[in-house]
């Protein structure tokens, strides 16, 4: 919002134009720490899509960004890098103000954020085929990889531009052009990452973006044009998006639920413990994917590492999340605060104890809701089968290593896990155990641009980050070149 009270206009990003809706409708962001609408965008439908995927398809066919060497992808890619970091501050406050969290740990992000480009930008001039030894003396054969050309990203509001820049830096390393849809919740962001990328100098097409509701997401993921879709989301959502991709063999990488089980051993240092439970669920205000929301622990320290969770949960401040001191802001959006709501109600109704919290905060305001924690929690119930993506904390009793890996693995997801114990033995023997993507020993909530990202079941496919992510947006092409220049028998193989 202004200084005068109105609110901020932002537009969409299309072929290196900032341009309203064609429609000329606009929906109100909020910004949930006060309740109140902050900025507008741009309302887009499928005439908006269409325009941007056109704008992508060209950049990518016919202009100069397909023209590019890798090296030269390179050089951008590190000069937005350089950008980014110098305008960190400005990009997380957009971020804290969209979705309410904390804006020291979008800053966090932000300043992160320049290091993906900066390792990608090594890898755009190194994506090398290989030689392949023939069975045949008269034939050379090689692999091209090529990029797989234009991306649909769809993002979510919980961190827009961090698990966007997930994609978009391999992506751009590999030489595709992209289309965001980012969430109508938290869109602004990502219009002023598209200034970043018109004030480096990309060519126009290269990035667009365009806003509003779901429809016109899922006119981008049906659409004949669009070669991939990259979704960060809800496992639900990512079925459908899947299902509409297939329809024309479009490919996809989901990044989606999770119920990561977080495992505390009776040997386990509780303190370092504790903290590392409380950082799983409430960090972000459980607003997180890999949120480790399933408390598995031992029952030997049952009782003692629950008494030294409460006590540090008792003096989370929850509060304006511009404040430096401020611990947990707000749930983003209401219907995601209706969503934890009833996961409450329902925790209640199906025998779980509830040990602190449960309540929305009447000082702060509807959009706080207190960090929660359930124990005598059953892994049958609702509570501890279905993603919240808010605190909630579900703590599980198990006997011993056996029951723990059963428990842990018995859920239909499998983004991310952890392992407390001090016994190294152990904590390998159960890591190569849990199915799930990711596994932290003795730490929580930790992701680097050179780590591979994603999960198992219905946690998604495919993988973010690391060199394995750089694949995801390639084609692999076989070229036989045939040496000696005579002619052979056209009805038969080789």
């Amino acid at each position: 919002m202004k200084t005068d009270g109105t609110l901020i206009a932002y537009q969409q990003h299309i072929n290196g134009q900032f341009v309203p809706a064609v429609s000329g409708k606009t929906i109100e962001s909020m910004n949930p720490s006060l309740g109140t609408p902050w900025a507008t965008i741009p309302d887009s439908n499928q005439d908006d899509a269409n325009l941007a995927i056109s704008a992508a398809r060209e950049a990518f066919d016919n202009g100069p960004w397909g023209k590019m060497t890798g090296t030269q992808r390179a050089k951008l890619l590190r000069k937005l890098a350089d950008i980014i970091a110098r305008d960190a501050e400005e990009l997380a406050s957009c971020e804290t103000r969209d979705n309410g969290k904390l804006y020291r740990e979008m800053l966090g992000q932000w300043k992160y954020i320049p290091e993906f480009f900066y390792y990608f930008a090594g890898m755009a001039d190194k994506l090398q085929g290989d030689t392949i030894p023939s069975d045949r003396s008269n034939f050379f054969i090689y692999t091209r990889r090529e990029p797989i050309g234009v991306v649909a990203a769809i993002t979510p509001w919980n961190s827009p531009g961090l698990l966007l820049v997930f994609k978009l830096a391999p992506g751009l390393a590999a030489g595709c052009t992209f289309v965001v849809k980012p969430s109508e919740h938290a869109s602004v962001s990502t219009i002023e990452l598209a200034k970043r990328f018109v004030e480096a100098g990309f060519p126009p097409g290269v990035f667009n973006v365009i806003t509003g509701l779901g429809g016109v997401g899922a006119h981008l993921v049906e659409h004949p044009e669009v070669d991939k879709v990259a979704f960060t989301g809800a496992t639900d959502t990512g079925k459908r998006i899947a299902a509409s991709a297939a329809k024309n063999l479009t490919r996809v990488s989901l990044e989606l639920g999770g119920k990561s089980p977080n495992i505390v051993f009776e040997d386990a240092d509780l303190d370092v413990a504790a903290n590392g439970a409380i950082a799983g669920i409430f960090g972000a205000t459980g607003q997180t994917c890999m949120a480790g929301s399933r408390l598995l622990v031992q029952e030997s320290i049952y009782d003692a590492l629950l008494e030294k969770i409460i006590a540090r949960t008792q003096k989370i401040k929850l509060g304006d999340p511009t404040d430096n001191a401020t611990e947990m802001g707000p749930v983003a959006n209401e219907p995601q605060l209706m969503k934890i709501l009833d996961f409450i109600d329902v925790a209640k109704k199906d025998g779980a104890r509830l040990l602190y919290g449960g309540k929305q905060d009447k000082v702060l305001g509807k959009m706080f809701v207190e960090p929660t924690i359930f124990g005598d929690v059953n892994n049958q119930m609702r509570i501890a089968r279905e993603e919240v993506f808010g605190p909630i904390l579900s703590v599980i009793r198990f006997k011993d290593e056996a029951e723990a890996i059963k428990i842990a693995n018995d859920t239909r997801f499998g983004l991310a896990a952890a392992v407390w114990t001090q016994n190294i033995h152990r904590a390998h023997r159960v890591a190569h155990q849990l199915k799930a993507g990711t596994v932290w020993i003795n730490a929580y909530r930790v992701v680097s641009f050179l780590t591979p990202f994603g999960g198992f079941k219905e946690s998604g496919m495919g993988r973010e980050n690391g060199i394995d992510s750089i694949r995801e947006y390639t084609e692999t092409k076989s070229v036989y070149v045939e040496l000696t220049g005579e002619p052979r028998d056209p009805f038969t193989l080789g």
